[in-house]
C-alpha cells in the first residue's frame, strides 16, 4: 500500500516536470493493479485500496485534461466520483467534485460550472480549503457568463479566506495560494474582455508562483499571451508565446497547445511583424513534429 502511495506521489512530480505524455501509461497500468489487488484484499485493506484507485483515478483524468482530452478526463472524473462514495471519504469527493467544476471551466461549459462548483461548496466543510478551492472555481464560471460583478465578489471571498484555508488538514487542494487565486481573477478578467489587465494579472501572478510548476507556468505564460494579443500589443504576446512555446515542448501539454493555436489565430492581423512570424512558424514547426510524432 504504502508503495503505491510513494509511486502516486513520484508520478505526480513526474507529471510536473515532463508532462503527461511521461505518465498516462503507467498511472492506468496502476489502477488496473489496484483493482487486482483488491479482489483478494479484507476489510481496513480493502478500503484503502478503494482509496487509492480513486486518487489514481481523479490523477489520471488530470493528465487526460491537461492532454486536451477533456471527454477522456470527465470519464475518470465520474468514475472517481463513484469510487469517492464507496470509500465514504467526504473530502475526497467534495475535491473531485470541485475538479468537476473546473474541468467545466477549462472547456467554457456555461451550464455546468458554477452550478458544479456550488455543489462542490455545499459539500465541503464550512471554511475549509475545498470551499475555498471551489469558490475559486465558481469565480471564473461567472466570468465565463460574462457577470463580472459575481466573479469578483467570489474572488474576494477567497483572498480572505487564504489564511485560514492554509491550516486545514485535508490533503486536498493544497495548491491553493494567492498566485493560484490570482491566476484565476486573470482569466476571469479575459473571459470579460478585459484584456489589458488580464495581461497584467498573469504576469503578476506568474511571478508569485512557486519553483517546482514548469508546466502550468507554461499554461499561464499562454494565457497571458493570449491577453496581450487581445490588448493589441503582438510583439510582447509573441515573446510570451515563445516561452510557452518551449514548455510546451518540455512537456507536451496539450492544455498549452491550445492556448497557443488561439494565440496564433489572433496574431493573423499582424503576421509581418518579425516577432510574430517568428513565433508563428517556430509554432507551425512544432504542430508538424507533434503529428509526425504521434504517427
Amino acid at each position: 500500500m504504502e508503495h503505491l502511495r510513494r509511486t502516486r506521489r513520484l508520478l505526480i512530480d513526474s507529471d510536473n516536470l515532463l508532462g503527461p505524455r511521461q505518465v498516462v501509461g503507467a498511472v492506468r497500468d496502476h489502477i488496473q493493479v489496484i483493482q487486482e489487488l483488491r479482489r483478494d484484499a479484507k476489510g481496513i485493506d480493502r478500503r484503502d485500496l478503494m482509496e487509492l484507485q480513486t486518487q489514481y483515478g481523479e490523477f489520471l483524468s488530470w493528465i487526460y485534461q491537461d492532454l486536451g482530452n477533456p471527454e477522456a478526463a470527465s470519464y475518470w472524473l465520474d468514475r472517481a466520483m463513484q469510487w469517492s462514495h464507496t470509500v465514504g471519504d467526504t473530502d475526497l469527493s467534495t475535491y473531485v467534485m470541485a475538479r468537476k467544476a473546473q474541468l467545466a471551466g477549462d472547456t467554457a461549459d456555461l451550464v455546468d460550472v458554477v452550478d458544479l462548483a456550488e455543489a462542490a461548496q455545499r459539500m465541503a466543510r464550512p471554511r475549509s480549503r475545498l470551499a475555498a478551492v471551489a469558490r475559486t472555481y465558481e469565480a471564473y464560471g461567472h466570468a465565463l457568463r460574462g457577470d463580472a460583478d459575481e466573479s469578483e465578489r467570489a474572488i474576494d471571498d477567497v483572498r480572505n479566506a487564504l489564511d485560514g484555508a492554509a491550516a486545514d488538514p485535508t490533503p486536498w487542494g493544497v495548491w491553493l495560494s494567492a498566485s493560484y487565486v490570482e491566476i484565476h481573477r486573470a482569466q476571469g478578467l479575459e473571459a470579460l474582455g478585459k484584456h489589458d489587465q488580464a495581461a497584467d494579472g498573469f504576469a503578476a501572478a506568474i511571478r508569485m508562483m512557486p519553483d517546482g510548476y514548469h508546466r502550468d507556468r507554461g499554461v499561464y505564460m499562454a494565457r497571458q499571451a493570449v491577453a496581450l494579443a487581445g490588448a493589441r500589443v503582438p510583439e510582447q504576446a509573441a515573446a510570451v508565446g515563445m516561452n510557452a512555446l518551449m514548455v510546451a515542448g518540455d512537456t507536451g501539454s496539450g492544455r498549452i497547445t491550445n492556448e497557443l493555436a488561439r494565440l496564433d489565430k489572433a496574431l493573423i492581423s499582424w503576421q509581418r511583424v518579425p516577432e510574430v512570424e517568428e513565433f508563428r512558424a517556430a509554432f507551425d514547426s512544432t504542430l508538424v513534429h507533434e503529428t509526425e510524432t504521434e504517427a
